[in-house]
């Protein structure tokens, strides 16, 4: 891996605004605005003290022994009345003993306070090396520590070999699961909390009222107080490793933890002059959400409207725009040709937030020029070109995606060899596509929506293990469903899983819960409308057509399900097992929010006994037969019972790492790599 220095040296290259003859800022009925640098912050100096109020003889005595030399003496007594008042509501109110006395000691206080910082401080900023560890004051959440700033240093990432890539993939997922992952206890936190009427919980976002603050803006706290944004000791330009074109983001504030985009609400990140070695503004990424009414997106060509103008509440620009800011950083990255990362923003009912921001990749600043906008005022225009030779953008294969949904022949007129491989059997079609060359052969196999276990293995004892809940309504704390799973419920209400575990017990039909019970997720099968494909790089593979948010339920793995006896006689014909003592624990690191709380342990609970069983699908298979193998997977295996209690024989269900968007291959770990993972994909 090598790291280049990219900041722009303003005596080795010149800046092209002055000479360009394209652009021609006169016709404009308002005055032309060429480039310049931003200005630096005025000094401050101490701020000047009102005079205070009068004092007592025997105050004048105290203070007059407590100052120093330097200090003038205290005021007379008496005001000096000749003066021209200064009204106040205080000075309105009648006079009062105790407001008097407290005015003189804040004025005393702020006299000392003043003189120990010195001119041009506000608040004297602590060596680093006296800086405390970071701490959270309980019931707060307040860091007592400054929080590492962002670097303002500019490099650019390259030569990224295989195991370079899978390290920073797997270094952007982990952190991407611990902010979802505390996202989503925060938010249980909140759930619980607000059930027993209070107004916040201990739990790991402290005490107090917590519902005014949203989950994910604490998740990405913690994740600050405890130095886990990525990407602050240097700021990336181009590239961004582990984060690949297409990656699908639900917050914004994801988005600065990765250091994809710094800007909490800002369109455009850049390096202000004050912090850039060359003494001007650089931008590295702007975001694109349809903010500004004067924006004008045809995907690979982008006019984008500069920020400032705007009125907050009516959303439309109230007055011109300034070349300063962002807007000259824009323009400073266009003279040095230096790539812009441009993420865009949909709307998704997928969403929590009802948006998804999609990276869709590089571009270049080719011009800029000052126009008047749709509501009258000047605004500065960036006409931007997309880099060839990139990835397909996010929101391409969204808008794609939800077409195929509505009209498939639109879109693909060939390619279709089944718009249902299941029959029906699933609740949603699985389709199969093939436009590289005329293999079928999934269309040989019969479909398994269910897997089917041994008799012995599922009834008698096994069968009732006990019984189900008594619940009348959903389950709540307390029931015998949650005792099973440790105390808690693995799922949130929507569905989605807070942390992996060994086992996880899903109400099923000796419970007497409704089937809405959001302890009832993956036996409900499929929710996503996926799509058995064909592929030169991995044989046939698995993709989505909606955006899969992580943690939530995908398919189950299913096929005929043998003992091991069986499986031993069948694995000497040669057919094809999937064996599920072979799959990676991954869901380990669904939940593990050790980074953030080191006293975290990872769930042991409900224990899980030895898997010797086989998943014979050499006859009858699902569609996760047909998920890629990857090292670095975006799906992982979830051990399910439901429908049994036989804990020697649960389902393999899978659920999503990581926020997967449309069209995007499902891949998984199988763990042991031979030839029965070969005979799935061929």
């Amino acid at each position: 891996m090598e790291v280049e220095e990219s900041s722009p040296s303003s005596s080795s290259l010149s800046s092209p605004a002055g000479s360009s003859d394209s652009i021609d800022l006169n016709f404009l009925p308002f005055l032309k605005r060429e480039p310049k640098s931003e200005p630096a912050s005025p000094e401050r100096g101490p701020l000047p003290l009102p005079a205070p109020p009068a004092q007592t003889p025997q105050q004048q005595r105290h203070a007059a022994a407590a100052a120093p030399a330097a200090f003038a003496p205290p005021p007379p007594a008496t005001p000096d009345l000749s003066s021209a008042p200064v009204m106040t509501p205080l000075q309105a109110l009648p006079p009062n003993p105790d407001e008097d006395a407290l005015l003189r000691e804040y004025y005393r206080l702020a006299s000392l306070y003043l003189s120990s910082a010195g001119p041009g401080a506000i608040v004297p900023a602590p060596a680093p090396a006296a800086t405390a560890p970071s701490v959270v004051q309980p019931g707060s959440g307040s860091v007592v520590k400054k929080r590492r700033p962002r670097s303002s240093e500019l490099v650019r990432v390259s030569s990224l070999g295989v195991r370079d890539q899978i390290y920073f993939r797997d270094l952007v997922r982990r952190a991407r699961i611990t902010f979802e992952c505390l996202r989503g206890l925060l938010l249980r936190d909140d759930e619980r909390a607000e059930s027993l009427g209070l107004a916040g919980v201990n739990g790991y976002g402290g005490g107090g009222d917590r519902r005014r603050v949203r989950a994910d803006l604490r998740a990405a706290a913690l994740m600050a107080d405890h130095d886990l944004w990525l990407n602050r000791d240097r700021r990336i330009v181009g590239p961004m490793p582990g984060i690949s074109v297409g990656d699908a983001f639900f917050f914004r504030m994801e988005l600065c933890v990765l250091g994809l985009h710094g800007q909490v609400q800002a369109g455009i990140d850049y390096v202000t002059a004050g912090k850039s070695a060359s003494g001007e503004p650089i931008a590295t990424s702007i975001i694109v959400s349809g903010g500004y009414e004067d924006d004008d997106d045809h995907g690979d060509v982008l006019v984008y409207t500069g920020h400032g103008g705007r009125d907050p509440n009516l959303h439309k620009h109230c007055v011109d725009q300034k070349l300063e800011g962002g807007n000259l950083a824009l323009e400073r990255s266009m003279a040095y040709g230096i790539e812009i990362r441009v993420i865009r923003g949909v709307k998704s009912r997928r969403s929590p937030v009802g948006k998804v921001y999609f990276y869709d990749g590089l571009y270049k600043v080719v011009d800029y020029w000052l126009d008047r906008g749709k509501s009258g005022f000047g605004v500065y225009k960036y006409k931007m070109l997309r880099i060839e030779g990139q990835e397909p953008m996010g929101t391409v294969n969204y808008r794609i995606a939800e077409q195929l949904k509505v009209d498939v022949f639109a879109v693909r007129p060939t390619g279709y060899l089944s718009f249902d491989i299941s029959m029906g059997r699933e609740l949603l079609p699985v389709a199969l596509y093939n436009d590289f060359d005329n293999d079928r052969d999934p269309l040989l196999f019969e479909y398994l929506a269910r897997p089917i276990f041994p008799t012995s293995a599922v009834q008698g004892k096994f069968a009732e293990g006990g019984g189900g809940c008594d619940c009348a309504e959903s389950c709540s704390i307390g029931c015998n469903c949650a005792g099973r799973n440790g105390g808690e419920f693995a799922y949130d209400k929507t569905g989605a899983l807070l942390r992996g575990k060994p086992l996880v017990y899903e109400c099923g039909p000796y419970c007497r819960c409704p089937p809405s019970c959001p302890n009832r997720v993956s036996q409900k099968g499929l929710q996503h409308r996926l799509e058995v494909f064909r592929s030169r790089e991995t044989g046939w593979g698995v993709r989505s057509l909606d955006l899969i948010k992580a943690g939530t339920f995908i398919c189950e793995f299913s096929g005929i399900v043998l003992t091991q006896q069986q499986s031993e006689i069948v694995a000497a014909n040669g057919d094809c097992l999937v064996r599920p003592n072979r799959f990676p624990p991954r869901w380990l690191d669904w939940g593990d929010i050790s980074d953030v709380n080191p006293e975290y342990v990872a769930p042991d609970y409900p224990t899980l006994p030895e898997l010797n069983f086989a998943i014979d699908v050499s006859r009858a298979r699902n569609v996760a037969c047909y998920f890629s193998h990857s090292c670095s997977p975006n799906v992982f295996v979830q051990f399910v019972l439901f429908d049994h209690y036989n804990a020697s024989y649960p389902h393999l269900m899978i659920f999503a790492m990581e926020n997967i968007p449309p069209l995007r291959e499902l891949s998984i770990d199988y763990g042991m790599v031979d030839e029965w993972v070969g005979q799935l994909t061929m």
